[in-house]
């Protein structure tokens, strides 16, 4: 990873610090091996998983209140994985998911940097042969929606690894896919809701997105 460049910053949810070492931006890219490519991830997504995005920071935002004793959770495509971090700060039992061969690293890295217990984490893709991963009380991404052939894949996944009673969480920037996704969870039994995000001060712009949320 030394040809990219990177960044140390703290990203503040009221008391809570949470410290990230990120990419410095989203034109970076490393893939000496080939392992990215081999897995389908061109040059030109290779850092999307590495920087904080708007939908994981509202994700992280829920995460600082939501209601985790007893819970097992899930964080599917976590990326820089920030909400996976403010759930370890408050002793939850999180796994946490990736496609990307460098999410894993970058999490345990930050997990050091915040002085927190060793996250679990599994890099698979929500088309791959199914893991011993087990199944979740709580399911939880952020702008997981944005291709059309995902959705299904993912409604898939997601029924792969939850309990028969199960809350799904995801923040959706509004990429369109929202409905057909919606649908799909419907007919796997649950009921559905979305919101508009309120804690979005710290936001660069506004946040048109919404919280989705599905129980079974």
């Amino acid at each position: 990873m030394s040809a990219v460049r990177l960044r140390y910053h703290t990203i503040e949810f009221g008391e809570l610090d949470i410290h990230l070492r990120t990419l410095r931006d989203n034109q970076q890219f490393s893939d000496d091996g080939g392992e990215a490519e081999a897995l389908g991830i061109s040059s030109a997504f290779w850092p999307l998983f590495g920087i904080v995005w708007d939908s994981g920071r509202v994700l992280a935002s829920q995460m600082v209140c939501q209601e985790v004793a007893g819970l097992r959770i899930l964080e599917v495509g976590c990326g820089i994985g920030l909400a996976s971090l403010v759930l370890n700060h408050r002793h939850a039992d999180i796994t946490a998911t990736d496609y990307h061969p460098e999410a894993g690293a970058f999490l345990a890295q930050n997990v050091l940097l915040n002085q927190g217990a060793e996250i679990p984490f599994t890099r698979t893709g929500w088309a791959d042969a199914a893991t011993d991963l087990g199944c979740f009380d709580l399911i939880i991404g952020s702008d997981l929606l944005y291709e059309r052939g995902h959705v299904e894949m993912l409604a898939a996944f997601i029924e792969q690894h939850a309990k028969a009673s199960c809350k799904v969480i995801l923040v959706d920037p509004g990429r369109g896919q929202q409905g057909r996704f919606t649908r799909l969870m419907a007919g796997l039994g649950y009921r559905h809701s979305q919101h508009q995000p309120h804690d979005v001060e710290q936001l660069a712009q506004p946040f048109r997105g919404q919280i989705l949320q599905y129980l079974r």
